[in-house]
């Protein structure tokens, strides 16, 4: 016998991933996520959606855009729930990049502490960080970040 797809409304999913049902509407419209309609135009979600739901909140947790998400789930084939193969695949490809992200934000953490430390908070006027406001000239926003 063959088995049926069980098909869940968006207030489900809402109820079974923890996400506002607005929030699922925006995954489903940036085509992360999608769904089949009804004869009255009513959503209904394959059970596979929740594991992407469950990456999409991961990768969002790390800071990962969902440019980065999209690329990795349209690897996958539809209306499949992810396996942990394919998570360890997912893993694997965005580990260089939060190790990159985890350098600045340690690089970042540092460069407060000593700023703080010193009493002033401005990083314009700073003689350690910012000596003359010597990183206007290098352009605008977190320059020294970049490097």
């Amino acid at each position: 016998m063959a088995q049926q797809k069980m098909h869940l409304t968006v207030g489900d999913v809402a109820r079974r991933s923890g996400l506002a049902v607005s929030a699922i509407h925006f995954y489903e419209r940036k085509g992360l996520i999608s769904a089949d309609r009804t004869g009255g135009n009513q959503r209904r979600y394959g059970r596979d959606v929740l594991r992407r739901l469950a990456l999409i909140r991961a990768a969002q947790e790390v800071g990962l855009p969902l440019s980065e998400v999209a690329d990795a789930l349209s690897a996958l084939p539809a209306g499949r729930t992810p396996t942990p193969e394919d998570w360890r695949r997912i893993a694997t490809g965005w580990a260089e990049r939060l190790d990159a992200r985890i350098r600045v934000l340690q690089r970042l953490r540092t460069d407060l502490d000593g700023c703080i430390g010193c009493g002033c908070l401005s990083l314009q006027r700073c003689q350690l960080v910012n000596p003359a406001d010597s990183l206007a000239d290098e352009g605008t926003g977190a320059v020294s970040l970049a490097r």
